[in-house]
């Protein structure tokens, strides 16, 4: 008897969770965007709602929930009802950098989320002031190695991607270059076009326009493929420098225990949006659009975690 009733009770959760999924979504969708307006994550977490609002039938609104370099606003989704009605635009820093950055985070970016899928990827370009006498990642590693210490890198705060991006090229080129963190990337990019300091690793929409300008000079992308918006620039690995791979990331995250068939609609909903109009949007902003599945984002991530991880421990950063 007892045995009957845990078998009724599993198949009542199951038909629970298989009609929650074809019913969904049954009110608005609120996405959280762990940051203020303006920045990358909520410019690809904007486009993304928008056209979820197109094929869900439900309105995705928005939530900017700024603080505590992400952690605020992803905390609050990690807690969030798991019914796929609270998503999450994620970053790699909450989502991969923050949980060696900070010594008690208040969630756990692997346990306490479904990932849906990755959205798109950031590469950071790696540009010089004129005056520097940098033109490739040659240039770069013979002059830091001829006067170590010499060279200044800015970034957007301890942590940021444009900083870690640095410590990983000391790490793996075997360089002395000294850090110098702004608060934010924009007054990283006015140091670096004001000759304040040599060199940047800013993200591809921050730095085109002031390298079609002319303001500063293109020495190399960061990621492991070549930039489609910069096709011609070689990455960082191609000149010389085996394994290097920096890159910031968004992707859409649901609370963990959210059924897997929402999930699932979710991702195939990504895809589709990827394949449509909102690609080129995207990529007109220096976003390269990716759409893979669940399975691939949530690896993706245990890896980014154990890479950022090791340059931190390296480069001595301490916990907050």
């Amino acid at each position: 008897m007892k045995m009957q009733s845990a078998l009724l009770a599993v198949l009542c959760a199951v038909a629970g969770v298989v009609q929650a999924a074809d019913s969904y979504p049954q009110r608005p969708i609120r996405m959280i965007v762990a940051y203020p307006p303006g920045g990358g994550t909520d410019q690809v977490g904007r486009v993304m709602a928008e056209q979820l609002s197109q094929t869900l039938g439900q309105q995705v609104v928005v939530d900017n929930r700024g603080g505590a370099t992400g952690n605020i606003g992803t905390e609050l989704a990690a807690r969030a009802v798991p019914d796929g009605h609270t998503l999450l635009m994620g970053n790699v820093a909450p989502n991969a950098v923050n949980v060696s950055l900070f010594k008690k985070l208040p969630f756990d970016p692997v346990k306490d989320f479904s990932p849906v899928s990755l959205v798109a990827i950031t590469p950071n370009i790696l540009v010089a002031h004129p005056s520097v006498p940098v033109k490739s990642i040659g240039d770069l590693i013979s002059l830091a190695k001829a006067k170590p210490g010499a060279l200044n890198f800015p970034s957007a705060g301890v942590g940021s991607s444009s900083h870690l991006a640095g410590e990983l090229l000391k790490s793996l080129a075997g360089i002395d270059m000294v850090h110098v963190p702004f608060k934010g990337g924009g007054p990283a990019m006015v140091a670096t076009i004001s000759g304040e300091v040599q060199i940047m690793f800013a993200t591809m929409p921050a730095a085109m326009p002031h390298v079609k300008s002319g303001k500063v000079r293109p020495v190399a992308v960061t990621t492991a493929k070549r930039s489609q918006a910069m096709p011609d620039l070689p990455t960082v690995a191609e000149a010389g420098v085996k394994g290097y791979d920096a890159a910031t990331w968004y992707g859409l995250l649901a609370p963990a225990g959210t059924p897997k068939p929402i999930v699932d609609r979710l991702h195939a909903d990504v895809v589709k949006i990827l394949a449509g109009p909102a690609r080129q949007r995207l990529e007109a902003q220096g976003f390269e659009p990716d759409g893979g599945t669940p399975a691939a984002f949530a690896a993706y991530i245990k890896s980014e975690i154990a890479k950022w991880a090791k340059v931190i421990k390296d480069a001595g950063i301490p916990a907050e």
